[in-house]
C-alpha cells in the first residue's frame, strides 16, 4: 500500500452516466476511494461521450465511465482504448444480457413466450393502450443506441403491422409495466439485466433467434444517415461484457485507485441487486452503496490486494 501521504493524495472524479446501474458502481467506487483509501473522490454528470472525452484528455476533469457497455460502446473504445490508447478497460467484465420482455402473468394466460408472438392479432390487440390498432412495445429511450437496434429488429421480426416502436425515457417503461401488469393488460418492453425490473415485477423474457453475427448488422445513425435502410438485424443481441474504463494517465496520478479500478470485479445480480434498491425501493444511491461496502469487507479489500 502507499504510504499516508501518497494515499492522502489520491483523487478521481468519477463519471456518471443516467443509467441506474451505472449510478450505482460511480457510488461504489466513491465510497470505496474514501473510506477505504483515505482519497477523494467526485460524481461526474455526463454522457457516454463527454466521458470518454474527459478521460482521453488525461487532465482529472473526468477520470472513469463506471459502466461500459460493449459492444454497444464500442465506437467509443475503438477510438479511445484500442486507437489513441488513452482510456483503460478494467480486466474483470460482468454479463449484460438484452431481450424483450412480457409479464409472466400474461405470458402463461396468452401462451406468448416467443418474440414472434407478438404478431399474432390477437395478442397485438390485448398491448393496444392507446386505441389505435397496434400494440405497443418499448425499445428504448432517445439516444440509445440499443433503441436503434430494436427498431430495426421490430421491422426485421415482422413486427410493424402488429407493434408500434415506442421510445421513451426509462422511468416511463418502468411505470407502464407497473400499471400494465396491475390492470391485467398486456405490454411488451425492451429489457435488459442488470436492471431493477427482475426484482420489481414477475417478468419473462422472450425468445428471440440465436445470436448469429451474420444476422446481425447494425449501422448506427452516427455513422449513416441511412442507418435504418442499411441495418438487418434478426437475431437476439450478444451477450454483453460490461467493464470499468478509466484514463490511462490515472495510473501516474493516482496509482492506488488505478490499481482498484483495475481489480474490482462485480456481477450481474450485484448491480441488478443495487438498480433496485435505488430504483424499486427509491433509496439514495450513496446509502445503497455505502451499506453494501460495510457488509462485503473481504471482497472489496480483495480488490485493493488486501
Amino acid at each position: 500500500m502507499a504510504t499516508s501521504a501518497g494515499v492522502a493524495a489520491e483523487k478521481v472524479n468519477i463519471g456518471a452516466p443516467n443509467w441506474t446501474g451505472a449510478q450505482a458502481i460511480a457510488n461504489l467506487i466513491q465510497v470505496v476511494v474514501t473510506d477505504k483509501i483515505g482519497g477523494e473522490a467526485n460524481l461526474v454528470p455526463g454522457t457516454n461521450a463527454t466521458i470518454f472525452q474527459g478521460m482521453n484528455q488525461g487532465k482529472g476533469d473526468i477520470d472513469v465511465h463506471p459502466d461500459v457497455w460493449l459492444p454497444n460502446q464500442e465506437n467509443f473504445t475503438k477510438e479511445y482504448v484500442d486507437g489513441k490508447g488513452s482510456v483503460v478497460l478494467s480486466q474483470n467484465p460482468y454479463q449484460g444480457k438484452q431481450n424483450f420482455c412480457v409479464s409472466r402473468a400474461f405470458s402463461e394466460a396468452n401462451n406468448v413466450t416467443s418474440i414472434f408472438d407478438l404478431a399474432r392479432p390477437e395478442v397485438a390487440a390485448l398491448m393496444d393502450g392507446d386505441g389505435n390498432g397496434k400494440g405497443e412495445i418499448w425499445i428504448g429511450a432517445p439516444g440509445w443506441a440499443s433503441a436503434n437496434a430494436n427498431e430495426v429488429k421490430v421491422r426485421d421480426y415482422g413486427l410493424m403491422e402488429f407493434m408500434e416502436p415506442i421510445r421513451a425515457e426509462q422511468s416511463v417503461m418502468v411505470a407502464t409495466v407497473a400499471d400494465t401488469i396491475t390492470k391485467n393488460q398486456g405490454y411488451a418492453f425492451y429489457c435488459y439485466a442488470p436492471h431493477a425490473i427482475w426484482f420489481m415485477h414477475d417478468i419473462v423474457a422472450l425468445e428471440e433467434p440465436a445470436f448469429d453475427p451474420a444476422k446481425y448488422i447494425m449501422i448506427q445513425p452516427a455513422d449513416d444517415a441511412d442507418w435504418f435502410d442499411k441495418s438487418k438485424v434478426m437475431t437476439e443481441d450478444k451477450i454483453k461484457q460490461i467493464q470499468i474504463a478509466y484514463s490511462k494517465s490515472l495510473s501516474e496520478r493516482s496509482p492506488a485507485i488505478a490499481d482498484l479500478l483495475a481489480n474490482i470485479a462485480l456481477t450481474t445480480e450485484d448491480v441488478s441487486g443495487w438498480a433496485f434498491e435505488i430504483a424499486g425501493n427509491g433509496r439514495d444511491p450513496a446509502d445503497v452503496l455505502k451499506e453494501w461496502v460495510a457488509a462485503n469487507g473481504e471482497r472489496v479489500d480483495s480488490w485493493l490486494g488486501l
